[in-house]
């Protein structure tokens, strides 16, 4: 169970590629890249017809939560995928997840047939998401990513991303369709995952290659994105939908 649940605090950066160097150098002393070196990640976030769940998101309140389903590498009918609840509180992130294969986590997505082989609390707070938020629509999110974790201190891990893409009305991962870019051509978004405070080393390294925290949510990001291209969006209308506006989360969550 321990390997689905996850609490830390995520600070992002937005790195030039000639910033991205000069740390990568800096970082050799004390990190490593993991076992995977340079993989591909996709996700699809999934929400109301009128994407409430990102317009409440993008408020900043205190607490929020998105639902979405990653793959590792290439996506065959044989994957295995993580449906993953990501929830925010006062700055910290919490984790829950499960690993299902991936033709039974669509047929619970896209049917709503409840996979009782893979009965855990975890799906029951998705599930629980689900009921009560009815997502219809969702986005891919893929990118390339290099992770890296603490020689010493292995729960310290840095990930760089690049190649940041979307596609929205985008269910299913098996399916192909056309993707815009996200992100500048040699831009990289790094996320740096602690469970306390940043070693100083670290925070050194950051302020000498005028490396500053930088607000970014890809979700986010991929809804402006499709906003410009004209399509329809609710994300950047909220005046017009104001009396529209949800609150997620007014039920006790169990962080444990």
């Amino acid at each position: 169970m321990a390997g689905n649940i996850f609490e830390r605090v995520e600070i992002k950066y937005l790195l030039s590629r000639e910033q991205y160097d000069a740390l990568r150098i800096k970082l050799e002393p004390y990190m490593q890249v993991d076992e995977y070196g340079l993989s591909t990640i996709s996700s699809i976030y999934y929400d109301t017809a009128n994407y409430d769940i990102i317009r409440t998101s993008m408020e900043k309140p205190v607490y929020k939560e998105k639902l979405r389903l990653r793959a590792y590498g290439d996506i065959t009918e044989d994957s295995t995928v993580f449906l993953e609840l990501k929830k925010k509180y006062d700055g910290v992130v919490y984790k829950r997840r499960v690993s299902l294969p991936i033709k039974v986590a669509s047929d619970y997505l896209e049917k709503g047939i409840y996979p009782d082989k893979y009965d855990s609390q975890i799906l029951r707070e998705i599930d629980y998401f689900l009921i009560m938020n009815h997502p219809e629509t969702g986005t891919l999110i893929a990118y390339d990513r290099v992770a890296m974790y603490g020689r010493e201190d292995k729960e310290l891990r840095i990930t760089f991303d690049k190649n940041l893409r979307t596609a929205l009305g985008h269910k299913n991962l098996l399916n192909a369709s056309e993707e815009k870019p996200i992100t500048k051509e040699n831009e990289y978004l790094m996320e740096i995952k602690v469970l306390g405070n940043m070693p100083l080393w670290l925070t050194s390294a950051l302020t000498h290659l005028n490396i500053y925290p930088h607000s970014f949510s890809k979700y986010a990001e991929a809804m402006k994105i499709y906003s410009a291209y004209g399509k329809r969006s609710s994300v950047l209308k909220k005046e017009e939908q104001k009396n529209a506006y949800k609150y997620i989360g007014n039920y006790n969550y169990n962080f444990t």
